[in-house]
């Protein structure tokens, strides 16, 4: 192993790679092996940061003695923050002018960092994202159907909930990426949970490039997903971004009360409860859209679709939704004894996150800057054919 200088930190780097792990062993030796030969010939190291329970640690130090590329172990014996703060004390210990972030698992190919590397030096980028959701990428190693649902969800939501500052990034769930140590305020970042490239972009302003790759399959090891995992991201989903949702949040719920007061009313004077919910829709949907106009989407109104357009998506979205809605709810008082007010809250409520998605990513889309490469806006990631793009990739 590499000694460390009296500050933990090499004197001089251009290359840090920064692998956070947890109960890893069995696969330290083929990803150093890979790494130096990804970055043979340039200075580079290697820093693990370690919160095992297992013989990680040991693996590491026997790999690192005969590594041909500096190797290094910072062992977290009170780890905080999560993986988010695992990649922090790493940075915290290198000076490296580009840092990689990526995975022990060997899901993250280590043949990929010279290309991430490359392109952010070419397209003078501040970070470079290797994503999963553009042409030649794909989440194959996620293991099954469900987990592939909730981490395309989970993106779904948080570009929704981020539109301006990951509009050139299709996958902020990702764990690899590059970026200059330079353009970052290491300062301001607040570790939580495993998306430390989703902090990372929140909190600084910066040049994103995104370059494919293939998520690989796990071979040893076991995933560290869990629902605790899963809780501590929607927290730091939350922190990072309460301000649009909560005033999307707010203006739903003046609607949603809005509309089960019209219906309640309308039923009062013996209006036909189907009836009395479609008027309560149309009147909600109207003056839930000039109020997004006015005080949730303000900042997002001038990229490039004219307000009827703007109404028109938001109008047929809504419509679409409360037919559905309307129908369930139909069915639902019909086959049970579920009054009708109360079937209609518990569908305004699945539907409040439908139509923040939706307004987010289609009715006030940002476009793509000319720095990302594109030089029209791209259709929204969630709706495009994932087999089109593998096949154009072939």
């Amino acid at each position: 192993m590499t000694p460390d200088h009296k500050d933990g930190k090499q004197n001089t780097m251009e290359i840090s790679v920064i692998v956070p792990t947890f109960n890893e062993a069995p696969n330290v030796e083929e990803l150093v092996q890979r790494i130096q030969s990804a970055l043979h010939g340039r200075q580079a190291e290697i820093v693990f940061v370690d919160d095992s329970t297992d013989d990680t640690p040991a693996a590491i130090e026997r790999v690192a003695a005969e590594a041909e590329i500096p190797v290094r172990l910072i062992r977290r014996e009170h780890p905080e923050g999560g993986l988010s703060g695992a990649v922090l004390a790493g940075l915290a210990a290198t000076v490296g002018e580009w840092c990689v972030v990526m995975d022990g698992d060997l899901q993250h190919p280590p043949e990929l960092i010279p290309v991430l590397l490359a392109s952010g030096v070419e397209q003078s980028a501040d970070v470079v994202v290797a994503s999963r959701h553009i042409s030649g990428g794909s989440s194959a190693g996620l293991s099954g159907l469900v987990r592939q649902l909730v981490s395309t969800s989970a993106t779904v939501l948080t570009r929704a909930m981020f539109p301006t500052k990951l509009r050139n990034c299709t996958d902020p769930m990702t764990g690899f990426f590059a970026f200059r140590r330079s353009s970052i305020d290491l300062a301001s970042l607040r570790p939580r949970g495993f998306k430390i490239l989703l902090e990372i972009l929140a909190r600084n302003t910066v040049t994103v490039v995104e370059e494919p790759f293939v998520f690989g399959e796990r071979h040893a090891g076991e995933s560290k997903a869990d629902f605790r995992q899963g809780l501590r991201f929607l927290i730091q989903l939350a922190t990072l971004r309460f301000g649009r949702l909560s005033g999307f949040a707010l203006i739903g719920a003046l609607g949603a009360v809005g509309n089960l007061a019209i219906m309640a009313l309308l039923q009062a004077f013996g209006v036909w409860y189907l009836l009395a919910a479609i008027i309560g829709a149309v009147v909600t949907i109207v003056t839930n859209f000039l109020l997004q106009e006015r005080f949730v989407f303000h900042d997002l109104r001038e990229e490039g679709r004219h307000v009827w357009t703007r109404l028109a998506q938001s109008f047929g979205f809504n419509g679409a939704e409360t037919a559905l809605r309307t129908y369930l709810l139909w069915l639902i008082v019909g086959a049970t004894n579920v009054p009708g007010v109360a079937a209609q809250a518990a569908l305004l409520t699945v539907g409040f996150v439908l139509r923040f998605v939706y307004h987010s990513r289609v009715v006030y889309r940002p476009k793509r800057t000319s720095s990302a490469g594109y030089g029209v806006e791209a259709a929204p990631d969630f709706l495009t054919d994932p087999a089109a793009d593998e096949a154009r990739a072939r």
